[in-house]
């Protein structure tokens, strides 16, 4: 005949089982400092290819020619969508094929990756990409971004 667990045991399983996969999706959250360098801008400006309107932070893939006329595809990193949706910079703003000019500052391992600091769309309308609180440079930090939603 099999044991029983007592009911507490199995509870703290329960309870440590929750607890890691919790903080699962903390993993994916990061400081500015930890990714960019602050001392690398770049300006790109490129053609649209893929967007992921995601949580924690929000992806798109823009098609950026260089010097020498070569297509190099760039990863432009920016706040999630909650936060971008609140400075006016919604889901539909982001189309396959438009051209966007992005600020930001690049990944310190020198992949085509860099923090979206301001995005300037093809209407003309330039947003902040930065994730509020990230300590990178422009930070508008939660207290502002919890502020600018009341406007």
């Amino acid at each position: 005949m099999p044991r029983r667990l007592p009911g507490a045991c199995v509870l703290s399983v329960f309870g440590l089982g929750a607890m890691l996969f919790s903080g699962i999706p903390l993993l994916a959250h990061h400081s500015f400092g930890a990714e960019y360098d602050g001392n690398k801008p770049v300006t790109l400006t490129g053609v649209v290819t893929k967007v992921e309107w995601t949580n924690p932070h929000s992806y798109f893939y823009v098609d950026v020619k260089d010097e020498k006329g070569n297509v190099v595809k760039w990863a432009c990193e920016g706040a999630g969508p909650g936060a971008l949706s609140r400075r006016g910079f919604k889901k539909g703003d982001a189309k396959i094929g438009d051209t966007f000019i992005v600020d930001g500052y690049r990944a310190k391992d020198g992949s085509n990756l860099i923090d979206a600091r301001r995005v300037t769309l093809p209407d003309g309308r330039a947003i902040y990409g930065g994730t509020p609180g990230d300590g990178g440079p422009g930070d508008t930090g939660p207290q502002s971004e919890a502020a600018s939603a009341k406007k």
